[in-house]
C-alpha cells in the first residue's frame, strides 16, 4: 500500500523480531477456554459520543471504553501503566465494520480490554498524520497493511506490535483477538523491560529511515521522466486496462502523467494505453452505471466487481482524468462519465452550504453492495419485457449473477454488477435502455442508501474544487463553477482564520477541529490555483498565495526542502514525516510542489520557485529507483524541467475573458498556466495590453510572447 515499506522492513523487523519472540512462544501454551462470545447486551456509552467524526461515533456505543485520540488518554495509559490498543479506520470501511460486530461489541473481550489495555479509536481521514506514522511501523512489522488497522503502543505511544483485521476466533493456525489480548497482556506484565526496549528500537530506526535526505543527484532531469514513463508502461494491462493486476485501483496520478508524458513526447502507445483504462473503467462496475461516481476499487483485474464505497477524493482525481481523456483525443464518452461523476456529487456529497462529502460506504443493511446490485428476477418485475431485453443485453445480466455476496448468515444470490458489456445498440435499442435506466435508478432510490460520511475535509474538497472549477470551462457549464465558487465561500467561512492565516482540517454539525495538516492547505491551495485560472478573479490569486505563504511557514523545511505532514510542535506525535508516495491520493509533498511551482509562474515568485525545486531535489532517489510511487511528483519534475506556457488575458470586459478562457482550457496543455493583467500577478503580465479593445491572449515563455490573438481558434490551434 505505501511504496518503500519493504525496504524499510528489511532494516526495522531485525529490531521488531525482539516483539515477535517475546509474544509468539506464549501462544504455544495452553489457551484458556473462551466459551461462546458474549455480544451486545446492554446499552453502553463511551467517551466517543462527544466527538464529531462518524467513524468514531459509529463506535459510542461499543462496550469497550474507547478514547480519541489526545492527552487524556495518553496520561490515562502512563498512569496506569498499561500498553494502549490504538485502532484506526474510517466510516464507510467495510472490514471496519465486520470487526466491530464481531469483537468490539463483545462483551467478554470488551472486559479483557478495558481491564488490561487502554483503547483509543482514529479516524484516519480526521488523522492522516496519524494513521501513516503507525500504518508505516506495521508495514515495518511485516504486516500488509490496510484497514481498520490496529497497533499496541507503550503508554509513551511508540509501537510494539501491530495487524490489520483479527478474526473473532482462532483461524488457519492464528489464535483468536481475544487470545492475543490475553497474550500480550501477559506479555507486557511479565516482560516489559524487553517490550520497551524493542518498542524503542522500532522507533529509532524508524526515525531514521523515514525522513528523506538531500543527495547531489540532480532531480531536474528528462531523463527520470523517460525512465518513469518506461516502467509504468511495462506494468500495463494489455486485456484488461490499467496497470498491475487485481485488486485494481484507479489511482488517477498515474495514467494522469502518462497521458501528459505521452502528448508531450508523441509517444501514442502511452496516449493509447490510458485511453484504453479510462474506456475500460468506465465500462466497469466499479463505475456505478445508474448514478454515476466510481467506487474505490476493483477486486478482480476486471475492473468488474467493485469494492463499492465511493471516496471524494477518487472522483475528483478522475474527473481531471477524464478531462483530459476527452480533451486527447475528442470523445464525447469521456466528457460524458466526467458529467456522470459530477453530477453524482452535487446529488448526493454536497452540503446545502457548498461543503463536500466524504465518503459513501460500501454496505447497507449489514450487506456489502446491496444498494447497487440487481437480480434478473427482480428487474423483470419492473421493467418491460423489450426494456429488460435491452438492459440484460447491455449490462451482461444473467440469472446466476455476476457477484458472490459473502456475508452471512444469509448471502444475497444471483447478484449481478451493471456493467457495460455490450455498448453498440441501434437507435431503438437506445431508447428503450434510457427508459430502463431511468426505471432501475428510480426503483433504486427506494432502497436503503449505504452510510454517508458527511464530514467535509479541507484536503478533499480542495481536490473537489479544482475539478468543479475546471470542469467548467472544459464542459462549458456554468453550475460547475457556481458549485465552485459556493464551495470557497464555505471553506473560507468555516475552516479558514483570515487572522491566523489558519486552515484548518475538518467541519462537521457546526462545528471544526483544531487540527492543520499539509494535505488540507497544499490541495486546497491547488484547488483555488485552478478556480483561479478559470475565473481571473484577483481576489482567488491572493487567496491562493495566502495559504501558500500560510504553508511555507509552518509545513517547508528550509535547511532540506520537502514539506513536513504536520506542524511542528505536535507533542502527540512520536515522528513528524514528510510523506513521499502518491498512492490513491497524492502525497501532500507532491501537491504542494506542483502547486508552488505554478503559483511562481503566475506570481514571478522566484522564493516560491527555488522552494518547488528543491523539494524536488530532495526526492531525487525516489524518483529514479521507485518513479511509481510518485506519478503526482512526477507531473511536478515535468512542470519544472523546463519553462511552462503562460497564457495571459489582457480584456475591456468579463464576457470576452470568459471567451478565450474557455478555449484556453478546452486544449489539452498540461504544462501552462492562465493568468489576467491585474491583482497580484507577474508585474510582466499587467503590461500587456487588449488590442484594439478587444479580448486579447499573450501565450509566452518566460518574457517572451507570440503575437497577441483574439480568436478562439487560432488560440487553440497555439496551445497544441
Amino acid at each position: 500500500m505505501m511504496s518503500g515499506a519493504k525496504i524499510w522492513a528489511r532494516t526495522v523487523v531485525a529490531t521488531a523480531f525482539v516483539v515477535v519472540t517475546v509474544i509468539e512462544p506464549v501462544f504455544a501454551a495452553p489457551l484458556a477456554p473462551l466459551g461462546a462470545p458474549m455480544k451486545l447486551t446492554a446499552s453502553h456509552t463511551n467517551r466517543l459520543s462527544l466527538e464529531k467524526s462518524p467513524y468514531l461515533l459509529q463506535h459510542q456505543h461499543n462496550p469497550v471504553d474507547w478514547q480519541p485520540w489526545g492527552e487524556e488518554a495518553f496520561a490515562r495509559a502512563r498512569q496506569e501503566k498499561k500498553p494502549i490498543l490504538l485502532s484506526i479506520g474510517y466510516s464507510t470501511c467495510h472490514w471496519c465494520h465486520v470487526m466491530e460486530r464481531e469483537s468490539f461489541e463483545d462483551e467478554v473481550l470488551a472486559k479483557f480490554l478495558n481491564t488490561h489495555f487502554v483503547s483509543i479509536k482514529v479516524d484516519r481521514e480526521e488523522r492522516p498524520d496519524v494513521d501513516k506514522i503507525y500504518m508505516t511501523a506495521a508495514q515495518a512489522m511485516g504486516q500488509q497493511g490496510g484497514w481498520p488497522l490496529n497497533v499496541f503502543l507503550t503508554p509513551d505511544l511508540k509501537p510494539f506490535y501491530a495487524g490489520t483485521y483479527f478474526p473473532p476466533e482462532p483461524r488457519y493456525g492464528h489464535p483468536s483477538f481475544l487470545q492475543l489480548l490475553q497474550q500480550l497482556a501477559q506479555v507486557w506484565e511479565h516482560r516489559r523491560a524487553e517490550v520497551e526496549e524493542s518498542a524503542n528500537g522500532i522507533h529509532q530506526q524508524l526515525a531514521d529511515m523515514m525522513i528523506p535526505r538531500s543527495t547531489n543527484q540532480s532531480a531536474l532531469d528528462p531523463k527520470l521522466l523517460r525512465n518513469a514513463a518506461a516502467a509504468f508502461k511495462s506494468e500495463y494491462d494489455k486485456q484488461n486496462g490499467g496497470f498491475g493486476g487485481s485488486p485494481k485501483f484507479p489511482r488517477p496520478s498515474q495514467p494522469a502523467f502518462l497521458l501528459q508524458y505521452g502528448n508531450q513526447q508523441k509517444d501514442n502507445d502511452a496516449i493509447k494505453m490510458v485511453l484504453h483504462t479510462c474506456e475500460a473503467m468506465a465500462n466497469g462496475g466499479m463505475n456505478d452505471q445508474l448514478g454515476g461516481g466510481f467506487a474505490r476499487y476493483s477486486v478482480d483485474a476486471k475492473w468488474l466487481v467493485p469494492h463499492f464505497e465511493k471516496m471524494l477524493y477518487d472522483n475528483a482525481q478522475l474527473i481531471h482524468l477524464y478531462l483530459d481523456a476527452g480533451l486527447i483525443n475528442g470523445a464525447t464518452n469521456h466528457f460524458d462519465t466526467a458529467r456522470a461523476i459530477l453530477g453524482y456529487v452535487l446529488r448526493d456529497m454536497t452540503h446545502s452550504s457548498g461543503g463536500f462529502f466524504s465518503a459513501e460506504d460500501a454496505d447497507s443493511e449489514g450487506k456489502e453492495g446491496k444498494f447497487y446490485c440487481w437480480t434478473q428476477s427482480e428487474l423483470a418485475s419492473f421493467l418491460k419485457k423489450d426494456e429488460l431485453n435491452v438492459a440484460v443485453k447491455y449490462f451482461g445480466i444473467t440469472a446466476e449473477g455476476n457477484f458472490l455476496d459473502h456475508s452471512d448468515p444469509q448471502p444475497l444470490p444471483n447478484q449481478n454488477v451493471l456493467s457495460i458489456v455490450q455498448p453498440n445498440l441501434n437507435d431503438e435499442e437506445r431508447a428503450l435502455l434510457t427508459s430502463a435506466k431511468a426505471k432501475i435508478f428510480a426503483q433504486r432510490t427506494r432502497r436503503i442508501r449505504p452510510h454517508l460520511d458527511d464530514k467535509i475535509l479541507a484536503s478533499w474538497n480542495g481536490l473537489m474544487l479544482g475539478a468543479m472549477a475546471r470542469a467548467s470551462a472544459v464542459l462549458g457549464n456554468d453550475d460547475y463553477l457556481k458549485a465552485a465558487e459556493k464551495n470557497l465561500r464555505f471553506i473560507k467561512k468555516e475552516l479558514w482564520d483570515k487572522t491566523r492565516r489558519t486552515l484548518y482540517h475538518r467541519w462537521r454539525d457546526g462545528e471544526r477541529d483544531s487540527v492543520q495538516l499539509l494535505d488540507g492547505y497544499a490541495n486546497y491551495l491547488a484547488g483555488v490555483l485552478e478556480l483561479y485560472q478559470i475565473t481571473l478573479e484577483p481576489d482567488h490569486l491572493q487567496f491562493a498565495i495566502d495559504l501558500a505563504e500560510a504553508m511555507m511557514e509552518r509545513f517547508y523545511d528550509k535547511e532540506h526542502g520537502g514539506f513536513w505532514q504536520s506542524a511542528g510542535g505536535d507533542p502527540e506525535l512520536i515522528l513528524r514525516i514528510k510523506e513521499d508516495y502518491d498512492g490513491a491520493e497524492p502525497s501532500g509533498n507532491s501537491v504542494a510542489t506542483l502547486a508552488i511551482l505554478k503559483l511562481a509562474a503566475i506570481t514571478d515568485r522566484a522564493d516560491l520557485q527555488r522552494a518547488g525545486e528543491k523539494s524536488i531535489q530532495l526526492f531525487a532517489e525516489r524518483l529514479e529507483r521507485t518513479p511509481q510511487a510518485v506519478p503526482y511528483l512526477l507531473s511536478a519534475l515535468a512542470f519544472a524541467v523546463e519553462p511552462p506556457r503562460r497564457v495571459v488575458i489582457a480584456s475591456p470586459t468579463k464576457a470576452g475573458t470568459k471567451s478565450l478562457l474557455r478555449a484556453v482550457h478546452q486544449t489539452f496543455q498540461p504544462h501552462k498556466v492562465v493568468l489576467g493583467t491585474t491583482g497580484p500577478v507577474d508585474p510582466f503580465a499587467k503590461t500587456l495590453k487588449p488590442r484594439e479593445k478587444r479580448p486579447t491572449a499573450y501565450v509566452c515563455t518566460g518574457t517572451v510572447c507570440q503575437p497577441p490573438i483574439s480568436e478562439e481558434a487560432e488560440l487553440k490551434n497555439l496551445l497544441r
